[in-house]
């Protein structure tokens, strides 16, 4: 009896592990869409493709998206993909 209770519990967990990654995964998708329509394109600096600041929480961020990829990558560089693995993988597992 214990374990069917046990199986109902790590389903449920699961389950909501996944629509938690699966909206962080939406709401990542929908930033990147904002910001993509918000840059400014003014300029015409050969590798820069568009600018934006922006204030969140006090802080100010000053965003820039490059035309191509930069010849040597930032270390560390953040890298938006575990919202999209681990609802993949979860949504295998459930």
């Amino acid at each position: 009896m214990m374990k069917i209770y046990l199986l109902d519990w790590i389903s449920l967990s699961l389950k909501l592990f996944h629509i938690v990654v699966g909206i962080a995964w939406i709401g990542a998708s929908f930033y990147f869409n904002w910001l993509e329509n918000k840059l400014n394109r003014v300029g015409n600096r050969d590798e820069i493709d568009g600018h934006l600041w922006a204030v969140h929480g006090g802080g100010f961020y000053y965003l820039e998206k490059y035309k191509k990829y930069p010849e040597n990558l930032p270390e560390p560089l953040h890298w938006f993909k575990w919202e999209a693995y681990f609802t993949w993988i979860s949504g295998i597992l459930l």
